[in-house]
């Protein structure tokens, strides 16, 4: 008996077991991009690339919410942190990502008030800690953790704290993939799809892309196990001339989702219009934003004059956004490993816990596959 279920499924008698299956069924190159950046960290550190026949290749996806972060958000988030009397608040990653000048790291160095937060609940705390002061929330994420930012904004209108405001950055799975493959300059012939997300969303989110592309897509765990198993389901249908959205996990993930969480979500944000995806560009109804009801607490609103409008490219020599289309892999970038690690980063996807040149750098660094 495994020691906990996380061992059952990381038992290298089993992906041993699924390594030998899938080289034996496997009957032509596959391009399967790993949407989510956790998947990418995965496959890394567990050598699945190593354990694969040579005709499945991994293309990395744009699945990682800190990375496709252009560098205007990072410059807007610098801008709030910088407004007297304000707090400023958010996940552990963004503080690291640079912008066109700096990095909220270094603000916060220079005596700024920035806060990496375990937990969007943190924020609660802190306000009702400092009454006196602004505190600015910098959501990020895709539909995983947007549940939580809307938990907040209930529990904020609840208890009537006028000091908390949001600047809401969080985005969604389907239209950035809709954007790869309506560009069709990136070969990819599956999807692994990331549950967590689907966890939320229910699987069928993927459903019009797969029809509409004729390409397979298998919602994967983040274990070994989970991955190897996912990658012989996309093996099989197209051995079978199959293609349709699957469900590798079944022990979380379900047609429909979470609900009750939906339902949360609708309450509070909507579509935008259009949001500006690092590598990618703009891309239609593809982010959230507060309702204009609740722009009493949008930062975007509030505090409209401190932030800036231009937008801004990638440094020349960064290959971060080719990276995030599907087109790169991270040893290609000139800099990286070099004048880019984790503790100099050039561009975002270095920064990230689930940035592909983080992933590359920590447990590959001299791949060449």
């Amino acid at each position: 008996m495994p020691q906990n279920l996380i061992d059952e499924y990381r038992n290298p008698l089993h992906i041993k077991a699924l390594s030998s299956q899938i080289k034996k069924e496997a009957k032509r190159k596959l391009n399967i991009m790993e949407v989510c950046g956790g998947h990418t960290h995965t496959i890394m550190k567990y050598g699945l690339m190593q354990l694969l026949p040579s005709q499945i290749e991994f293309v990395h996806g744009p699945g990682c919410p800190v990375c496709i972060m252009p560098k205007e958000r990072i410059d807007a988030a610098i801008a709030l942190a910088k407004i007297p009397n304000v707090i400023f608040a958010t996940l552990g990653d963004m503080i690291r990502v640079p912008g066109s000048k700096t990095s909220l790291q270094n603000l916060r160095a220079e005596g700024f008030d920035i806060r990496a937060l375990y937990s969007p609940l943190d924020i609660l705390k802190i306000a009702k800690e400092n009454p006196n002061k602004r505190v600015i929330f910098f959501a990020i994420g895709f539909e995983t953790t947007t549940p939580m930012t809307a938990i907040l904004i209930q529990k904020v209108i609840e208890e009537n704290l006028k000091n908390i405001f949001f600047h809401i950055n969080h985005v969604l799975v389907p239209p950035p993939i809709e954007a790869i493959m309506s560009a069709g300059d990136a070969k990819i012939d599956a999807f692994l799809g990331p549950s967590h997300v689907s966890v939320v969303t229910g699987y069928d989110i993927f459903t019009n892309i797969c029809e509409k592309y004729k390409t397979p897509i298998v919602v994967s765990g983040f274990e070994p196990i989970d991955v190897m198993e996912s990658i012989l389901m996309i093996v099989r249908q197209f051995n079978e001339n199959r293609c349709k959205v699957e469900n590798q996990y079944k022990r979380a993930v379900t047609k429909d989702g979470n609900t009750k969480a939906k339902r949360l979500i609708e309450k509070f944000l909507e579509l935008r219009d259009c949001f500006n995806w690092r590598g990618l560009g703009d891309i239609k109804n593809s982010a959230l934003k507060l309702k204009n009801e609740y722009s009493f607490i949008d930062a975007e609103v509030v505090f409209k004059e401190y932030l800036p409008t231009q937008k801004i490219d990638d440094h020349k020599v960064c290959l971060c956004g080719e990276i995030l289309k599907g087109k790169a892999k991270p040893f290609e970038c000139k800099v990286f490993g070099n004048a880019c690690t984790p503790k100099s980063p050039m561009g975002s996807c270095m920064v990230s816990s689930e940035g592909a040149c983080s992933a590359y750098y920590k447990y590959g660094k001299f791949l060449k596959a």
